[in-house]
């Protein structure tokens, strides 16, 4: 007979085997503790890998972290003050007065002259921060000058002027063009007046702007 023994394993020998494996996998504590896993665990179930939530995950249906805001534009002081104004001008008290007058033009000579401001119209409000402003000028020598000026708060944003002169003299080519085409479509001269219905239109503040100089621009009937 073999003096050989079989090996034997007492129970003790079969818990400090299974520990190690136990320490690597980072699993709750082994006698019915309450302490929960870390997050970010991995736990062995039998004999299946399950892994914790991975921490500072992103609640479902909420927006990602990396989407970026809609940079704020940066304002002009001194035009969010004429901005603050609407509908006042700066130059509502030149209404009427003759003096020298500069009106800047973009892309063309500015003009300067002596006369009057006969009129000039803003809207109300600029919520979006942007507004127009319409002006009508009478100089000495019997012309009339428009203006039109479009402003932004926005430091970034180039203001823009663009005005035109009407000459009733029949030796002024534009006015010649236009007292033509004006008189084949209703047989009377040219007026100033049809000149800044052509340079403004017919929108809320020009129609404002009208208003001021009178009913002249209005359409009677019989």
């Amino acid at each position: 007979m073999s003096s050989e023994r079989p090996e034997e394993f007492s129970a003790s020998d079969t818990r400090q085997a299974s520990e190690p494996a136990a320490d690597q996998s980072n699993t709750a504590p082994r006698n019915g503790g309450d302490d929960a896993s870390p997050q970010g665990a991995t736990i062995l179930v039998r004999g299946e890998t399950v892994r914790g939530q991975e921490p500072n995950s992103p609640a479902k249906g909420s927006p990602p972290k990396d989407k970026e805001k809609t940079p704020l534009k940066a304002v002009s002081e001194a035009k969010v003050k004429l901005q603050s104004r609407l509908p006042a001008l700066d130059d509502d008290t030149d209404v009427g007065v003759q003096k020298e007058h500069i009106v800047v033009r973009d892309g063309k000579a500015d003009l300067a002259f002596t006369g009057t401001l006969l009129a000039s119209a803003a809207p109300p409000s600029a919520s979006k921060g942007h507004w127009q402003e319409y002006r009508i000028y009478e100089t000495n020598g019997g012309k009339h000058v428009f203006s039109k000026m479009s402003r932004s708060v926005f430091a970034e944003e180039q203001d823009t002027q663009e005005a035109e002169v009407f000459d009733p003299s029949p030796s002024s080519v534009p006015s010649q063009l236009l007292r033509s085409a004006r008189d084949l479509a209703r047989s009377r001269p040219l007026t100033w007046m049809d000149a800044a219905v052509a340079f403004f239109g017919y929108d809320p503040l020009a129609k404002d702007l009208y208003r001021k100089l009178g009913s002249q621009f209005e359409e009677h009937i019989g």
